[in-house]
């Protein structure tokens, strides 16, 4: 096949992802060609899961603003939601014990809230849009960016059909060149195309760097009610140390089911990281033991959350394109909260870009509009009120309470008025930096019950994560040479860790007596950890063919 065969569609507007945020632009457009405008554009939402909802994946406790702005009475349109929160309870653990706290901090107040699977809600968000007249396509991964010069012009869907060496299978099919005036990406976090874009444009120059967590989830199903339909409990503590940021989630469904996590920030200095074995260790304490026991694991996933916040936020407009959710940070860490800011920045993308198709000019001044709006919105007064939030956990969980009590005090400012960050991976300690500290300079043994606790190939299962086994890996290591030599010696090969599912994994080479990388990439459950945590950012994640990947029913 040539470049030459490759099939031209023409649209107005792509939207690419179809999860929270793609789908109310989506809705919003929707309801713009209703009121008399946009009467003859052609709008089309991408996903590169096999049906919506198959790759959504959250806690989740959904503020309901962003909904009842799009649907009104969302509950009567038959939205999924498990049910309202009943309660809320913040323990700080111990290894063997608890303390419950006495009050909740502000941001963790979900009365009015409510408790769903965000499988469940982007499914029916579907439905909604496609009885709307929107064309959704699932299966059709957003590639590549077409380009003229600087501008956005379109994108590129992924071939199907091509074997392991990349050359074309009997079945192939290449990927179609879907010119349009706007794309409008909302890919989640750490997108593929959001990333290339970033670097190219320099969107986020003057801006953080983005910081993310992996946030490692399960439901299980339990022989009676331990927690009430719509309960709510969050953990601090063990068993991260106090220097890392993280901690853990169980939520009451309906049907005796539980959905609980365990979030890890990614600026860890510890090489040996493992957010999926800091998630069985959790499962070990006692609070949870009680919650579980005599219980069955239905579901497991995995996903990475940006949390850098207000000052993270890249510069979301350019010429013919804008970035919308979590693709463009738009998460409030304090609440533990980002599906409402998704729905919210997805409807003010689609009024900008409906204005711009309107005025036939999609260039980066008439769409950065879009960031005005979101300024001037309840998204950006949210997000400033927090906006050092989760720079003031840098130095350690304890100087970060405290200094979220400055936050709260001083309307977002805390100590000064923008505090930075690093990236991520520029936190890792290297083995002999652990041994000069007096740390552990290997991994921690576990062994796990498959009753309580489970290996990462089991939970892959659990996953229903399929991909197609002749087809080129979508996990692109620039020089896995380093990890066999320089990686190993470093920093031992850390991406055995982070990953939560078992991808990376070094074997016997056996051309060469040494070790070699083995990227085992039908496990990937599309968290992108990789593409964050790698020390010499050598990773790349890009998605594989459309369809492949986890099916996560329930999360």
């Amino acid at each position: 096949m040539t470049e030459a065969t490759r099939e031209t569609m023409e649209a107005d507007l792509v939207i690419v992802g179809a999860g929270p945020a793609g789908l109310a632009c989506a809705m919003r457009l929707a309801q713009i060609k209703e009121e008399g405008k946009l009467a003859d554009a052609t709008i089309l939402l991408l996903e590169k899961a096999s049906y919506v909802g198959a790759h959504a994946i959250s806690g989740a406790v959904i503020d309901p603003r962003g909904l009842e702005e799009l649907f009104g009475d969302f509950l009567a349109h038959g939205c999924p939601v498990e049910g309202p929160v009943a309660g809320d309870d913040l323990y700080f653990l111990t290894e063997g014990g608890k303390l419950r706290f006495p009050f909740l901090p502000p941001m963790l107040k979900n009365h009015g809230n409510y408790v769903a699977s965000l499988h469940k809600v982007t499914k029916w968000m579907a439905e909604k849009v496609e009885e709307a007249g929107i064309d959704v396509l699932p299966g059709f991964p957003g590639q590549e960016l077409l380009y003229e010069g600087d501008r956005v012009v379109g994108v590129r869907t992924g071939d199907r059909g091509l074997d392991k060496e990349g050359e074309p299978k009997a079945s192939y099919e290449p990927g179609v060149d879907i010119r349009a005036p706007i794309v409008i990406l909302a890919e989640g976090a750490r997108g593929s195309l959001t990333k290339e874009l970033v670097n190219r444009l320099g969107l986020d120059a003057g801006r953080n760097p983005q910081i993310y967590a992996t946030g490692v989830k399960e439901v299980w199903e339990v022989p009676e009610e331990r927690l009430p339909v719509g309960g709510v409990i969050h953990t601090l503590g063990w068993p991260l140390a106090s220097e890392q940021y993280g901690g853990g989630f169980v939520y009451g469904m309906r049907d005796r089911a539980l959905s609980l996590g365990f979030v890890v920030a990614l600026d860890a200095r510890n090489p040996f990281n493992d957010p999926h074995g800091l998630t069985q260790d959790w499962k070990r304490h006692p609070l949870l033991r009680g919650l579980l026991d005599g219980g069955k694991l239905l579901n497991y996933g995995a996903k990475t959350i940006p949390e850098g916040g207000y000052f993270s936020v890249p510069r979301p407009a350019t010429d013919g394109c804008l970035l919308i959710g979590d693709t463009a940070g738009f998460l409030n860490a304090a609440r533990l909260k980002g599906i409402h800011l998704g729905i919210k920045t997805g409807m003010l993308a689609a009024e900008t870009a409906a204005e711009a198709l309107e005025a036939d000019d999609p260039s980066g001044e008439r769409l950065g509009r879009y960031e005005q709006r979101v300024e001037e919105s309840w998204v950006g007064a949210e997000l400033r009120s927090v906006r050092n939030f989760r720079q003031g956990f840098s130095g350690g969980l304890w100087k970060g309470m405290i200094h979220t009590g400055l936050v709260l005090a001083t309307g977002g400012r805390g100590l000064k008025e923008k505090l930075p960050l690093q990236p991520d991976h520029t936190h890792m300690m290297k083995l002999e930096e652990l041994r000069a500290a007096g740390r552990p300079a290997a991994p921690p043994e576990r062994a796990f019950d498959g009753k309580l606790t489970f290996d990462k190939l089991t939970e892959v299962y659990a996953s229903e994560t399929t991909h197609e086994e002749n087809q080129p890996s979508h996990l692109h290591v620039a020089d896995t040479s380093i990890c066999a030599t320089r990686c190993r010696e470093e920093y031992g090969n850390p991406c055995q860790h982070f990953c939560p599912a078992s991808v990376y994994e070094m074997v016997p080479d056996e051309g060469t007596g040494g070790i070699r990388l083995q990227v085992n990439f039908t496990n990937c459950v599309h968290c992108k950890t990789c593409d964050i945590m790698d020390p010499y950012e050598i990773i790349t994640w890009v998605p594989p063919e459309g369809g492949g990947g986890p099916n996560y029913v329930n999360l």
